[in-house]
């Protein structure tokens, strides 16, 4: 039996975005795009050879008949030498670039690198959410000075891209995820971008934060549902003055989103978009 199985298909130009959606839900690791002609694209994913991982083909032939889905065991080897064929440097804000090990020494000197081992079950910051938060971090965070030895809260950290991103530039915080594994990815990634020391990471999500802690910024790229459920929570560990990055959130509910952190006495909210995607910063909002 193999490990794996890899799926292939192909969309026209208009399924896209809904086609990222559902594969930001369902594969949090990752896929590779490439152009199939001037009208279409042409995906290409892995997943664990599971009930679960053949799901995601059939729901992708359900859902686009016409995308021509082609499944195929692998074993977990080809998994990672096909990250090391089509893994490139992604540049989120003009300000951080995500990259693998092996690429560590081509790192753009320009940018603040985030160095990632990709694996099956966490993500590598190449899906919108995870860019949306760095695009929206880069610009709270402007130059960076002013926020050496600050404090941040990384709810829902993953594989830790955002809370090693903001370690780099000279803060200390908390990560939190309700997935251990998540966890053990996380500081795995932290002690491999040499910010161990500056970043704390714990299982549990914002209940498990010490009573009275308060962040100066606080970065949250979980989902909807949650995101409104906990405002009052996550807004009242905002510090006076502290700015806050919502994501994971499809655009079609980012008003609602929106509206949760507004009755907590928060102002509006900068919103970028992303194919189906939105992401919510809010600057210096908590007075």
């Amino acid at each position: 039996m193999t490990d794996l199985l890899q799926i292939r298909f192909s969309l026209p130009a208009h399924e896209v975005d809904a086609c990222q959606a559902f594969l930001a839900e369902n594969v949090p690791h990752g896929w590779q795009e490439d152009q199939d002609g001037p009208d279409g694209t042409a995906f290409s994913l892995y997943v664990e050879d599971s009930p679960a991982g053949r799901a995601v083909a059939e729901v992708v032939s359900s859902r686009w008949p016409q995308a021509g889905v082609q499944v195929q065991g692998r074993e977990k080897e080809d998994w990672g030498r096909a990250w090391m064929e089509f893994f490139v440097p992604l540049e989120c804000g003009q300000r951080f670039e995500i990259l693998p090990p092996w690429l560590a020494d081509k790192a753009n000197p320009e940018l603040t690198p985030v160095i990632i081992e990709p694996k099956m079950a966490f993500g590598t910051g190449h899906h919108p959410t995870t860019a949306l938060c760095l695009e929206g971090l880069s610009t709270i965070l402007g130059d960076g000075a002013s926020w050496e030895d600050k404090h941040f809260l990384d709810l829902g950290t993953g594989s830790g891209i955002l809370a090693i991103a903001l370690c780099r530039l000279g803060m200390t915080g908390v990560g939190l995820d309700i997935d251990p594994l998540a966890v053990e990815c996380a500081e795995e990634n932290a002690a491999r971008n040499g910010v161990g020391d500056r970043l704390s990471l714990a299982v549990g999500s914002i209940d498990a934060v010490e009573p009275g802690v308060r962040f100066d910024l606080i970065v949250a790229n979980i989902l909807s549902g949650p995101l409104i459920g906990m405002a009052p929570l996550i807004v009242s560990r905002l510090a006076p003055g502290g700015a806050l990055v919502l994501s994971g959130i499809l655009e079609e509910q980012a008003d609602a989103v929106a509206a949760a952190y507004e009755a907590q006495g928060l102002g509006p909210a900068e919103r970028k978009i992303s194919g189906e995607w939105a992401a919510l910063t809010y600057a210096g909002a908590c007075r």
